[in-house]
């Protein structure tokens, strides 16, 4: 990227620089403000290629999916790279188009990814399988050498959830959990929330308990806040009663040098 940037004019590379940080570190913790940074900087140089891949992953986490396939197409195009394949795939997915990422998926293009790469396409293509309701074929394209390894990489416990997940949908619930404990034993960076579908699958229900805590606490105020205003309320009413008091004792005094009226 640096290098892609050094095309640019000083002032200019610096700008769009800071704009792509600003993608990568808002893009998994607010999508939408990273998307308006990645059109700044697509503003400020869209014929860098990196500058549009960021702008296409900015637009796919937004689900904006055809803006994102054009940027990813566009980057593709300035690279001869096929890395975004998997990920153009689907989009297509995303766009309501489970065939088009499924045909991808048979494309010579595949074949050239890096393992990492042809784990996703196989994860997109078992998606799009899912998506046209082809369930049990979700189960057997998700089927693989990675699937049975027992070394550990980036995308096993993605993989071993996808595979559980696929599991459950054809009723095979007793594998679905087996997978499901595997996904969980392999997500070193608590990517999937296997635990949370074991224990779904096990009828453990979790209790929350900083929102009871908060819960009872905003009860607690309510019920001091009434009882607050109860109190008020009869210091009114007695302010009340010591004024009609005073006014009634007040008319009750003989008038001086006539009748009391």
């Amino acid at each position: 990227m640096r290098q892609e940037l050094m095309s640019l004019p000083k002032t200019l590379a610096e700008d769009v620089a800071r704009n792509l940080v600003m993608v990568a570190k808002l893009l998994d913790e607010d999508a939408e403000q990273a998307y308006g940074y990645s059109r700044v900087a697509l503003r400020l140089a869209s014929r860098v290629a990196a500058v549009r891949e960021a702008a296409g992953f900015a637009s796919y986490a937004t689900a904006r999916y055809s803006e994102a396939l054009a940027e990813f197409r566009a980057a593709r195009r300035m690279t001869g790279s096929v890395e975004l394949w998997p990920v153009m795939a689907d989009c297509e997915r995303g766009m309501g188009r489970p065939e088009r990422a499924l045909a991808m998926a048979g494309e010579p293009e595949v074949q050239k990814l890096d393992k990492a790469g042809q784990v996703e396409m196989r994860l997109v293509a078992a998606g799009a399988r899912k998506d046209m309701g082809q369930a049990e074929a979700a189960v057997v394209t998700l089927q693989s050498p990675e699937l049975a390894s027992n070394s550990v990489q980036p995308w096993t416990a993605r993989l071993r959830y996808a595979y559980a997940d696929a599991l459950l949908d054809v009723g095979r619930e007793a594998e679905a959990r087996e997978w499901f404990a595997k996904a969980l034993e392999a997500d070193q960076g608590g990517t999937t929330n296997a635990s949370d579908r074991l224990a779904e699958l096990d009828g453990v229900e979790f209790t929350d308990v900083l929102a009871d805590v908060e819960e009872a606490e905003d009860v607690k105020d309510a019920e001091d806040a009434v009882i607050e205003d109860a109190d008020e309320a009869k210091e009114d009413e007695a302010k009340e009663e010591a004024a009609e008091a005073a006014d009634e004792k007040d008319g009750e005094k003989p008038v001086e040098g006539g009748d009391a009226r």
